[in-house]
């Protein structure tokens, strides 16, 4: 059984020049999401030659999905170089999933923050000799996964 905080272990590190990793995005896309009644309706503009899509859906995720396939349909772009963005036409609605995603972000970052910070308490506490046993306990984690996290150099 994984602990809270063994579980943070079990998840990727954010690579770190992952600020400058060239993504080969070159079709950025960006829906308007508007509510109304029981059916969404997407608008996407800045096309090119003057067109604009609007499209519909029940849900959310069917209106992107409609948007995606619309684009597609008329455009013909390369599938690995679109982006997509969808964003509520309503402010309130935007600023309230930007501050989730913003959330989101900042627990990334905290989350391998830890990591690091915990790997080098491992590798300061086993170079001053401590025993996997001891830097669990003392860091709240198994032996097993002091063990998994700072491997001893074998000689």
């Amino acid at each position: 059984m994984t602990t809270w905080s063994e579980a943070i272990f079990d998840q990727s590190d954010i690579p770190e020049d992952l600020d400058q990793l060239e993504l080969e995005v070159t079709n950025n896309y960006h829906a308007t999401l508007t509510r109304t009644g029981k059916r969404w309706t997407a608008t996407v503009q800045d096309l090119p030659d003057g067109h604009v899509i609007q499209v519909q859906g029940a849900t959310w995720r069917e209106t992107a999905d409609n948007v995606m396939e619309c684009v597609f349909d008329l455009l013909n772009p390369d599938p690995g170089t679109s982006g997509f963005f969808f964003t509520p036409a309503d402010p309130e609605a935007a600023d309230a999933r930007k501050a989730v995603l913003d959330a989101r972000v900042a627990r990334l970052h905290a989350e391998q923050a830890e990591r690091d910070a915990t790997r080098e308490a491992a590798r300061t506490l086993i170079d001053k000799g401590w025993t996997t046993r001891d830097i669990g306990s003392v860091l709240g984690l198994s032996h097993q996964r002091i063990s998994q996290i700072v491997p001893r150099a074998t000689t």
